[in-house]
């Protein structure tokens, strides 16, 4: 590699990271601030719903629009006018004085980030090829993930340091000043705009009908049950979305047009199950965060700088986690993401053991334990998981593999997080609620998902003939620039 082809590499991936930092921090540095915000703006269970899940709704919703936006304009302009207004819409939420206006800045700041982030998967796949991709989308993967680890201590000394009112408002910028360095560093380093198609050729009816299965999946979580004529009604929609969504896929396949997900990674059985990992490992993560966080103040009464110091292990470890990982790989292959998934159940088992059994004066300690563990699991899991997912991306659909990857992963988010809080926030109302048990169940909840995901990681080296040899730490020395 050429030394102005290394500094090239390194310049765009340190962009990259910088954007997966600011808006993976965002989303999780609110979960320690949810109790300020709801007392605060005196929101109910079905606004708090939305402002922490909408934000993965709209994420999701436009990585792949986003991303055949680039292809056809350039991805730079774009990149800039995500972030900044990513930026502008976090302070419009952050000086929101109702819910519903915080739920609208949310949803377009989530729009914002997904904009940015369907820009960096492009520039990553149209810079970097072969082993180097899939190395260089594993670090920006690391990266996130432990931005989004290091968010809840993060906000809860803000809230501790600044009291519950202002204390969620700073959350919410908190994001702001990495937003101007990542903005800075683009104008600098994110690569020169140019066109990779033509024109764009995005299924709008396929994002559409994507859209409304999820929506039809998260409405009933968020809304209070209305009895079963109306889940009824609502698996009946999700079902009629999921038939549209077919058979546009169909159509467009049969009429030599390219649908939503490209008709070659259906058909790749390795990438299917490790994009249902990745989604099952995402949500659940995501999900057990903030219910952990809110238990920890709205049902044990700890402040929020004690909540922040039970999840501060969490990030340490899976920073150290992350780091041994490839190591791990060489020896286990594909079953180093099975040990994690595994860890990772009995950690949540352990979870929701010990809320409703440990004396309460014990609780902080133990769940701190749970956290470490928790973290050490996320970091076996993360990147080796995408990594093994893309190098399996059939090579005809190598380009839209990781926007699709993406896109599943905040869908997923999006309805694990309404279903675990809704469970949570369900079993803490009215006189017999109790916070203990409603912290139990929707742990429970998580660890459904996680042992799920574990059963398809078992099958997977089954179905892959050459398992991926070699991967080892993402250093920026091995990615390769195009030439």
């Amino acid at each position: 590699m050429l030394p102005g082809e290394d500094r090239a590499a390194r310049r765009v991936l340190t962009v990259c990271m910088a954007a997966g930092v600011t808006t993976l921090l965002d989303q999780s540095v609110l979960n320690i601030a949810v109790p300020a915000l709801r007392r605060s703006l005196d929101a109910g269970a079905t606004d708090v719903q939305w402002i922490v899940a909408g934000y993965s709704l709209a994420f999701g919703l436009m990585l792949v629009p986003g991303g055949s936006l680039g292809d056809v304009h350039g991805r730079k302009h774009l990149f800039l006018a995500g972030l900044s207004a990513f930026v502008v819409f976090g302070a419009v939420a952050a000086s929101g004085t109702r819910a519903d206006l915080v739920i609208a800045a949310r949803l377009v700041q989530g729009a914002g980030a997904g904009l940015v982030n369907s820009q960096v998967i492009g520039t990553l796949q149209d810079h970097f090829t072969g082993v180097g991709r899939a190395r260089a989308l594993g670090l920006y993967a690391v990266t996130g993930g432990v931005a989004a680890a290091l968010g809840p201590p993060l906000g809860g000394a803000l809230v501790a340091a600044f009291g519950p009112d202002l204390g969620w408002r700073l959350c919410l910028l908190l994001s702001a000043p990495c937003g101007i360095v990542t903005l800075w560093l683009a104008f600098r380093w994110f690569p020169a705009p140019r066109r990779t198609a033509g024109h764009s050729r995005l299924d709008w009816w396929g994002l559409a009908w994507t859209g409304a299965l999820t929506l039809a999946l998260m409405v009933p979580f968020i809304r209070t049950p209305g009895g079963a004529g109306e889940t009824a009604l609502w698996a009946g929609a999700a079902v009629g979305a999921l038939c549209c969504l077919v058979a546009g896929h169909r159509f467009r396949v049969r009429s030599g047009r390219v649908p939503l997900a490209h008709p070659a990674l259906p058909r790749s059985r390795p990438y299917t199950l490790g994009t249902a990992v990745a989604m099952a490992g995402f949500g659940s993560s995501l999900g057990a965060t903030l219910v952990l966080t809110v238990f920890l103040q709205s049902g044990l009464g700890l402040s929020a700088l004690t909540a922040a110091l039970v999840t501060l292990p969490s990030a340490a470890a899976m920073g150290v986690s992350s780091a041994v990982a490839w190591r791990v790989v060489r020896r286990l292959g594909p079953h180093t993401v099975t040990l994690g998934l595994a860890l990772g159940v009995l950690t949540l088992l352990a979870g929701a053991a010990v809320a409703v059994t440990a004396p309460r004066p014990h609780l902080p300690l133990l769940l701190t334990i749970v956290q470490l563990l928790s973290g050490a699991a996320a970091g076996l899991t993360i990147a080796p998981n995408q990594a093994l997912v893309l190098q399996h991306a059939p090579a005809e659909a190598a380009g839209v593999a990781g926007g699709i990857l993406q896109m599943a992963q905040r869908i997923a988010a999006a309805i694990a997080l309404s279903a675990v809080s809704g469970s949570y926030l369900r079993g803490t109302s009215g006189p017999s609620g109790d916070p203990r048990t409603a912290f139990a169940h929707a742990t429970l909840l998580c660890a459904g998902l996680l042992a799920a995901a574990t059963v398809l990681s078992l099958l997977r080296p089954r179905l892959t003939a050459s398992p991926p040899a070699g991967l080892r730490p993402p250093l920026a020395s091995d990615v390769h620039v195009k030439g």
